[in-house]
C-alpha cells in the first residue's frame, strides 16, 4: 500500500464493510473460520487504527445448511427461512468469538427494508447502530431472512449488498467496502 493510500484510508472514520456468503464460505456449504478469522483481524487492525466499523454479512443460510447437514437444501422460500434461523445463531457465535479474541464485543443488528422504510424504524436503527459504535461495539449487521422472504427468494437483487448500501446511509458512514462475488 502506498503512502498516499495510507494516508486516504485515515480519512475515513466510519466504514461498512460488506462480507458476502462466497468469502465466508470459499465456495462451500460451511463457513470458512480462517477466512473469517482474517476478516475479524482486518476489523481489529482498522479499529487499533481509531476507525468505526460495522459488519453487514451474509451467509446464515449457507451456516444453517451447514448446522443442520442438509446439502443442496433451501431452494425455496420456506426452506431458507429454516435455515437461516438456525445459521444466524451459528454465524453470530462465530463472528462473536472471534471478535472477542481482540478485546472488542461483537452485537447482532438483523434489520429488514421494510422497518428501514418506516420512519419510526430508521431512526430507531440508526440510533442503536450509532450507540452501540460509541461504547465501543462492533455492529453486525444482516438482513433477517426470517422475515425477509423477498429477499432470499431471489425477488430483490443483491443479497445483502442493497442492505449495506443503506446501512451505509443510515449511519452517516465515509466508506463502504463491498467484499462480494454480486
Amino acid at each position: 500500500m502506498a503512502a498516499s493510500d495510507t494516508k486516504r484510508a485515515r480519512d475515513y472514520k466510519r466504514i461498512v464493510a460488506k462480507f458476502g456468503t462466497s468469502l465466508l464460505t470459499a465456495g462451500t456449504d460451511q463457513l470458512d473460520i480462517d477466512a473469517i478469522t482474517a476478516l475479524v483481524g482486518q476489523v481489529a487492525r482498522l479499529r487499533e487504527r481509531g476507525h468505526e466499523v460495522i459488519v453487514v454479512t451474509s451467509g446464515s443460510i449457507a451456516a444453517g445448511r451447514h448446522r443442520l447437514n442438509a446439502k443442496g437444501a433451501g431452494k425455496e422460500g420456506p426452506s431458507r427461512q429454516v435455515l437461516a434461523a438456525v445459521g444466524q445463531s451459528h454465524l453470530m457465535h462465530t463472528y462473536d468469538r472471534l471478535f472477542d479474541e481482540h478485546g472488542l464485543v461483537a452485537a447482532q443488528a438483523l434489520l429488514t427494508r421494510r422497518a428501514l422504510a418506516d420512519r419510526e424504524g430508521y431512526l430507531n436503527a440508526r440510533n442503536t447502530l450509532l450507540a452501540l459504535l460509541d461504547l465501543g461495539a462492533v455492529p453486525v449487521v444482516n438482513e433477517n431472512d426470517v422475515v425477509a422472504v423477498e429477499e432470499i427468494e431471489g425477488i430483490l437483487i443483491g443479497d445483502n449488498d442493497n442492505l449495506s448500501a443503506l446501512v451505509t446511509n443510515l449511519v452517516d458512514a465515509d466508506l463502504l467496502v463491498m467484499l462480494t462475488d454480486t
